[in-house]
């Protein structure tokens, strides 16, 4: 079994000195995610409207966002009271992304890849090159293509949402695919079945992974790696499987009302995620991601994931281990109470995330209807699941700060663990199926405090298992942030 522990030994959870037991005042308000991580606003000027599809941070502090309008907004120092906003360029086809590369700002639009530069420096882009557009597009509104994100070898990728309603130039060929494009070559679709692949990064270890919204044949949100050949389980576009281009052998017919895990069986290269999203537990709709990759600089969970929600109007967190050969893992609750829904998530290089906001098209929990904010780590450690991870008999559960272990069993800490899974189905999204209470049957908190081992029976491969954990206290006296996990068993560890 191979895990993903990234930075554990050089970051032991800040090594802080462990203060003296004390039992919280009841008085006081207990800490909240705001105290943690502070969401600080850009002031956006009265006559633009920022439906931001892409952040692109800049080496002198400043930053360009495009817009689902087709303009890209140079925003000169973003965090001070009156920041500049300059049109860098407009007229572009709904972009929904970002990304620099060797001078040039890439950007998947609904026609073609796109690069641009400011070749004079006077702020505005004066090149535009078209990388590809091998892809035709119907006049669907919902035909948004995500990314795009380069490969170790070069490549670019993007990633296409299916169609909904009316198209009246008729039904593209490669939507709800993941799309390969070599600079100078014919596109390569490489994997199918995608339905609304909102987020698209490339991990820290060199692989694609790409986030699913919930709907018919797509049970709940989720995360996915990309895998050349894959389907994913939305047949909207697998008829383009019989073209010569493409690198997924047709699966044949979906079979309508099939579990997950026996989908995973039984329909030719279906891969199930590395991560499911419980909906309404964990949002609505997942949309853009970021690695950690500041080594400590945005808190303690350097090397895991941080994944926007557009309705919640949050950004939730994932911790991923390999077992047998597969990416699986658990989410966490971590944001909440943005100030619109969130589409993108990018990393500054002083470690903060910068979220880019929209709520045009679709409701969100969040006040305004677009907007950018920055969420800054306060330099306060939050008592938190740190990550839940598979062992061969159940699940190790480590914290981000020691557990007052005297007060451990008085009042005891209470434990419930769940599993479920969803049907693949032609029906809007899925309820949890197959839902059984998990006993745990022996647990075990290591001598500093920091890991809870389970032993746990009728654990289930391919389903989700839903930890809740109460009633458990730091050092302070504080409980967890977030009492909850919820993980993905892919396949259980053998060793």
């Amino acid at each position: 079994m191979v895990m993903l522990h990234v930075l554990l030994a050089s970051l032991p959870f800040f090594a802080a000195p462990i203060p003296s037991a004390a039992a919280q005042n009841p008085s006081e308000a207990a800490p909240t995610e705001a105290d943690y991580y502070q969401a600080q606003s850009v002031p956006v000027p009265t006559d633009i409207e920022l439906e931001i599809g892409g952040i692109q941070p800049l080496d002198d502090g400043s930053l360009l966002a495009c817009t689902r309008r087709g303009q890209v907004w140079l925003i000169t120092n973003p965090l001070s009271r009156s920041p500049k906003f300059s049109l860098w360029t407009d007229g572009l086809q709904e972009p929904l992304g970002l990304w620099l590369h060797e001078g040039w700002i890439y950007s998947a639009t609904r026609g073609e890849l796109v690069r641009m530069r400011d070749r004079s420096g006077d702020g505005r882009a004066d090149d535009f090159e078209t990388i590809n557009d091998d892809w035709n597009i119907s006049g669907n509104y919902h035909e948004y293509n995500f990314g795009p994100r380069p490969d170790a070898e070069g490549n670019w990728w993007i990633t296409t949402n299916r169609g909904f309603g009316g198209e009246p130039f008729g039904k593209p060929d490669w939507r709800g695919w993941a799309l390969r494009l070599k600079p100078g070559e014919a596109m390569e679709p490489m994997a199918a079945g995608l339905r609304s692949p909102a987020g698209l990064e490339l991990s820290p270890w060199g692989e694609l992974f790409y986030t699913d919204n919930q709907g018919e044949w797509c049970g709940a949100n989720k995360l996915s790696v990309i895998k050349e050949g894959a389907f994913y389980g939305h047949p909207f576009g697998i008829e383009s499987a019989h073209l010569p281009a493409s690198h997924v052998t047709y699966p044949g017919k979906n079979p309508d009302g099939i579990m997950m895990p026996k989908a995973h069986t039984e329909l030719p290269n279906f891969q199930l995620p590395a991560v499911w999203f419980p909906y309404n537990k964990m949002g609505r709709s997942a949309s853009g991601m970021a690695w950690d990759r500041s080594k400590g600089a945005f808190g303690p969970f350097a090397g895991q994931l941080f994944v926007g929600d557009q309705y919640q109007a949050s950004v939730m967190r994932v911790s991923l281990e390999k077992v047998a050969g597969e990416w699986q893992g658990a989410c966490y609750p971590f944001r909440k109470g943005l100030a619109a829904g969130v589409i993108r998530v990018r990393q500054a290089d002083d470690g903060g995330l910068w979220v880019g906001m929209s709520d045009r098209g679709w409701p969100s929990l969040g006040t305004e209807g677009y907007g950018l904010q920055k969420l800054t780590w306060s330099g306060k450690l939050p008592f938190e699941i740190y990550e839940m991870r598979a062992t061969p008999t159940g699940f190790d559960v480590q914290f981000t700060k020691p557990v007052d272990l005297a007060e451990q069993s008085a009042p005891p800490m209470s434990l419930s663990l769940s599993s479920y899974t969803y049907e693949l189905h032609s029906a809007y999204g899925s309820d949890e199926m197959e839902t059984q209470e998990l006993t745990i049957s022996s647990q075990q908190m290591s001598a500093d405090g920091l890991t809870l081992h389970l032993s746990v029976e009728g654990l289930r491969e391919g389903y989700v298992h839903e930890l809740h954990v109460k009633d458990l206290h730091d050092l302070d006296g504080n409980q967890l942030l977030h009492d909850v996990a919820y993980y993905t068993l892919i396949h259980i560890p053998t060793e």
